[in-house]
């Protein structure tokens, strides 16, 4: 586990570039454009898994972006988790348009963020997507588009660990996986729902994801057993609020975020989502191939 003097040097003191290793500097100039220099553009995997929304990724995974993602992820470079939101903030804009409320206010962009594995979380000290969701919420608004971290999507069972599993396998390893923490149906409603993460390989991560959100939007839930009962819309309010943590200082573990329990006073974010609400997905990185099918 990482100490909180090394997440401060991180942040104060000068360090060696993420992307190319040059000294004294976070991201240098050169690294920052390939990672946000080209405009996002969809991505799709092949085969591309069922239920997968539209993604947008802002850069390919190969070289100095690849060396960043994996820097901020297993290295805790956590200073490169402000230009990587930057990135994403970039890939949502991309996919999804702010839609405008009633009273002609933009409403809120929900970012979604994949979740880590709880052991995965615990060695590196930190969830990497959430963080930078979180980089990317900070940088969205100060663009001018409302937006929100909701990080209410939570492992119902273990999984393996992904890295040399094929795209089927991978599938096969999540189906089932991922379930809305109780009481997230309530915080989802009313906003645009963009799910997010560092990186799409395979696609599998972000189909389960949806697959989730939609889950609760149709007023249905999976159980272990592979029973689907319905979800009521007061099911646990009282636990998504007393379960903010750490996320408020900009990182957390477990629990619904602390922008998420906020949410409760934006208006037009009442009631229970809808089927069809998750309008798109994000990532920073895809790989290269994946830039490559282009069937829009």
């Amino acid at each position: 586990m990482r100490g909180w003097w090394q997440d401060l040097t991180d942040l104060v003191l000068p360090a060696e570039c993420g992307g190319c290793g040059r000294p004294r500097m976070v991201l240098c100039p050169e690294c920052r454009t390939a990672l946000s220099g080209a405009a996002p553009r969809r991505v799709r995997p092949v085969p591309e898994p069922p239920g997968l929304p539209v993604v947008h990724a802002a850069a390919r995974y190969a070289d100095e972006v690849r060396a960043a993602l994996l820097a901020h992820k297993e290295r805790g470079a956590l200073a490169l988790a402000a230009p990587l939101g930057v990135a994403l903030a970039g890939a949502v804009r991309a996919g999804l348009q702010a839609p405008s409320g009633p009273d002609g206010r933009a409403m809120p962009v929900l970012l979604v963020p994949v979740p880590s594995a709880r052991r995965a979380v615990r060695a590196r000290g930190h969830d990497p997507a959430r963080r930078i969701a979180l980089a990317a919420a900070a940088e969205l608004r100060r663009t001018g588009t409302p937006a929100r971290v909701l990080a209410v999507l939570r492992q119902r069972r273990a999984v393996v660990d992904q890295s040399g599993l094929n795209s089927r396998q991978r599938l096969d390893n999540l189906a089932g996986a991922l379930m809305v923490a109780p009481g997230g149906e309530r915080l989802l409603g009313g906003g645009s729902v963009a799910l997010v993460d560092d990186l799409m390989t395979t696609g599998a991560s972000l189909a389960e994801a949806a697959r989730a959100v939609r889950e609760v939007a149709s007023g249905a839930r999976t159980g272990a057993d592979g029973a689907v009962r319905p979800v009521g819309r007061g099911e646990g309010a009282n636990a998504v609020c007393g379960a903010a943590t750490r996320e408020d200082r900009g990182e957390g573990r477990t629990g619904v975020t602390a922008e998420a329990v906020r949410m409760h006073g934006v208006p037009g974010m009442a009631g229970g989502i809808r089927a069809g609400d998750v309008a798109c997905a994000a990532v920073v990185a895809a790989p290269p191939d994946a830039f490559a099918i282009n069937r829009n």
